[in-house]
């Protein structure tokens, strides 16, 4: 019987999120065999920076381009991103695409090479934000806005996960920007770098803060090489349908 080759899988969370949110897809990654790494952005989850002490994007991302530095050059990862947690891969693979196999997006914004890396964001359909919370930070001068997801938002987003996850997300999302006005300053990401590294896109049916309308429109906006559906998984595929997910993402993998 073929060995199979262990794969190392980079989990990179979405916005008010941790590492904590991959823990059940972490699991059953390591159980098949894989080396797996989950860490927190930049104030999010446990690391200790606050909100304030962020100025860009690049400074929310710093702590991606740590676990990718700390990547040896005859390795390549498979790094998969979740909901805003998109953007931040478009920006490691950009400085790092030859240590990168494949980019998974799941349910996430996807940029392309043509336009700034705000455009992905200016074309999400504007839906119901409920009790989102949004706080100005950083000096007044910088106009930075965060958003910190109410209870019933969290509810919507997690529509298909147990009662128990919708509580531990309750406790544990922290406020965080989009950081619009740094992304829209950017020069659009180079066909050298980001657009060289291979890109899967997975799809989530049951999604409602990024519909499906949405993901199918930024798949044709910006290209993926391999595309894959969960019907039923909400927002959150990684604790709604795991394994599901780490079905897909192994087949992507291989």
């Amino acid at each position: 019987m073929e060995e199979k080759k262990q794969r190392h899988f980079v989990l990179v969370h979405g916005a008010c999120l941790g590492a904590w949110c991959w823990y059940k897809l972490q699991t059953l990654l390591e159980a098949a065999g894989h080396r797996v790494t989950t860490f927190d952005l930049s104030a999010s989850g446990i690391d200790p920076k606050s909100i304030d002490e962020l100025r860009t994007f690049s400074d929310y991302t710093m702590p991606l381009f740590k676990v990718m530095e700390s990547i040896s050059q005859d390795e390549k990862v498979v790094l998969v991103g979740h909901s805003l947690g998109g953007m931040n891969l478009a920006f490691a693979m950009e400085k790092y695409p030859q240590k990168i196999s494949v980019a998974v997006f799941v349910t996430a914004y996807m940029p392309d090479t043509v336009h700034r890396p705000s455009y992905v964001l200016e074309q999400t359909p504007k839906g119901n934000s409920l009790d989102t919370q949004f706080i100005q930070f950083g000096r007044p001068e910088d106009k930075l806005t965060a958003m910190l997801f109410g209870p019933e938002y969290l509810s919507e987003m997690y529509h298909l996960c147990t009662p128990e996850d919708v509580a531990l997300a309750k406790t544990l999302v922290r406020p965080m920007s989009v950081f619009m006005e740094d992304l829209s300053k950017r020069h659009p990401f180079s066909n050298e770098g980001y657009g060289s590294v291979k890109r899967a896109f997975i799809i989530c049916a049951q999604d409602k803060g990024m519909n499906e309308e949405f993901q199918r429109w930024e798949i044709e906006n910006s290209g993926a090489a391999i595309v894959k559906e969960i019907k039923d998984a909400d927002h959150m595929a990684m604790i709604s349908n795991p394994h599901k997910l780490c079905q897909f993402l192994l087949e992507i993998a291989n």
